[in-house]
C-alpha cells in the first residue's frame, strides 16, 4: 500500500476462490489478479509476470516459493533486475524459519515485548502494530526503495530478507543504545518512558476521556504544574522516583476535575506537552489534523490517514477508489503483460485464473 500510494503500480496476486471479498484491508491502489499458484500453469503465469516486474513481495514461510518453482534463483535468472522481497516473521534462516507465528511472537523474540507493560503486570503487546507493520511492512518498503536506488547504479536486482523479529529489534535500537543512560535501570513500568513517571502518562478526565502528558524537560514540567494549578515548591523533586506513585495519584485527582475540552483550553498553545487522547471518531475533526488534511476520505466515505511523510514536489497520491475484488483485474493485467486472448481463455477454462466481477449491492 505504501508503494502504491507513492506511485508504484501494484498487482496483488490472490488465490483463486469463490469469494469476491478480499481479507486485505490495505488494498488501496492495488489491482487484483486471481491465480492458482499450486498448478504448474499458474506458477508459469507468475514467472512471466516477474520477467516484466521491478519488485516481487512474497509473504510465505521459508521454502514455499522454492517448492512452487518460484524461488529467487529461478526468477532472478529470468529477470536479473528483479527486487525479490521476502517478508516473513522469523526470516529465511534460523530455528524458527519454517514455524508459524504472529506479531506478538515476533515482538517477544525481538526482546522488545519484555520492555512493554505496566508495573506488576504481564508484558503487553500494543495491538499488532510494531512487528507486523513497523518492523515488517515499513522496514520492507524501505528495503525495497533502497534496493531500487542501488539498482540505478548496478543495474542488478537482489533478494531482501525482511524478518519482522529483526525489523522490530532494529526499530528498538534506541532502547539498546540508551541503556548506559540509566533510563531502564528499574523494573518494567517503573522507568521514565514506560509509564513509571507521573509526567509521562495518561490521565482520565471528568467526562471519561483522557489526556496524554509528556513533560520530561524541567521547563515543560513547570508548565504542566502551572496548568494543573500546583506549586512546585510544595511538591517533591520531579525526578524523585520514590515519590512518583504518590505524584501520579495527585495528578490523576486534578485531571479528574475537568473535561478533556477544558484541559485542552488550558494546555493548548503552551509547552506543557499535554494533548488530548483522540478517538478514531474525533481525530479527523481535530483542528490541527484538519488544518494539515492529515486524514482523507475515499469514494465510500471511509476515513483513513493520509500517506506520510509529505513530499513537497511529489506527494503521495492515494487512490480514492474502493479496494479491489479478488480477480477483478485478472484479464487486463494479463493483457498488459503480453498474454493473448486465447491464452487467457485457456487459463480460465483450465481454472488456473479467475475473473472477479463486483456484484451489485442488492
Amino acid at each position: 500500500m505504501i508503494l502504491a500510494d507513492f506511485g508504484a503500480r501494484v498487482v496483488r496476486v490472490d488465490r483463486t476462490t469463490h469469494s469476491a471479498m478480499a481479507t486485505d484491508v490495505q488494498g488501496r491502489g492495488k489491482r487484483s489478479l486471481a491465480l492458482d499458484l499450486k498448478r504448474p500453469a499458474g506458477a508459469a503465469v507468475l514467472r512471466r509476470l516477474c520477467r516484466g516486474a521491478d519488485v516481487l513481495i512474497e509473504p510465505f514461510r521459508h521454502g514455499i516459493m522454492e517448492k512452487l518453482g518460484l524461488g529467487p534463483d529461478v526468477l532472478l535468472q529470468e529477470n536479473p533486475r528483479l527486487i525479490y522481497a521476502r517478508l516473513t516473521g522469523f526470516g529465511q534462516t534460523g530455528k524458527y524459519a519454517s514455524s508459524a507465528g504472529h506479531d506478538i511472537n515476533y515482538l517477544a523474540l525481538s526482546g522488545v515485548l519484555s520492555k512493554l507493560g505496566r508495573k506488576d503486570e504481564n508484558p503487553y503487546a500494543p495491538l499488532n502494530l510494531l512487528a507486523d507493520f513497523a518492523g515488517g511492512g515499513v522496514m520492507c518498503a524501505m528495503g525495497i526503495v533502497s534496493a531500487l536506488y542501488e539498482r540505478t547504479r548496478s543495474g542488478k536486482g537482489q533478494v531482501i530478507d525482511a524478518s519482522m523479529v529483526e525489523g522490530v529489534a532494529y526499530l528498538s535500537s534506541f532502547l539498546w543504545k540508551s541503556q548506559k543512560l540509566g533510563l531502564w535501570n528499574r523494573p518494567r513500568g517503573e522507568n521514565l518512558l514506560d509509564s513509571g513517571a507521573p509526567f509521562y502518562e495518561t490521565y482520565k478526565t471528568s467526562d471519561g476521556k483522557y489526556m496524554a502528558v509528556g513533560a520530561i524537560e524541567p521547563q515543560f514540567y513547570e508548565q504542566l504544574l502551572k496548568g494543573l494549578n500546583l506549586d512546585s515548591d510544595e511538591l517533591p523533586s520531579q525526578l524523585s522516583f520514590s515519590d512518583w506513585p504518590e505524584m501520579k495519584k495527585k495528578f490523576a485527582s486534578v485531571f479528574a476535575q475537568k473535561t478533556q475540552a477544558e484541559w485542552c483550553s488550558i494546555f493548548d498553545g503552551t509547552d506543557a506537552c499535554v494533548t488530548p487522547v483522540l478517538s478514531f471518531d474525533d481525530v479527523a475533526s481535530h483542528q490541527h489534523n484538519k488544518q494539515r488534511s492529515s486524514f482523507i476520505k475515499n469514494d465510500q466515505e471511509e476515513i483513513s490517514p493520509r500517506p506520510a511523510p509529505l513530499l513537497s514536489r511529489t506527494p503521495a497520491v492515494p487512490s480514492f477508489k474502493r479496494d479491489p475484488f479478488i480477480g477483478e483485474h485478472t484479464e487486463e493485467i494479463l493483457l498488459e503483460y503480453g498474454f493473448t486472448e486465447q491464452e487467457i481463455t485457456k487459463l480460465y477454462s483450465d481454472k488456473v485464473i479467475e475473473f472477479g466481477k463486483p456484484k451489485a449491492n442488492l
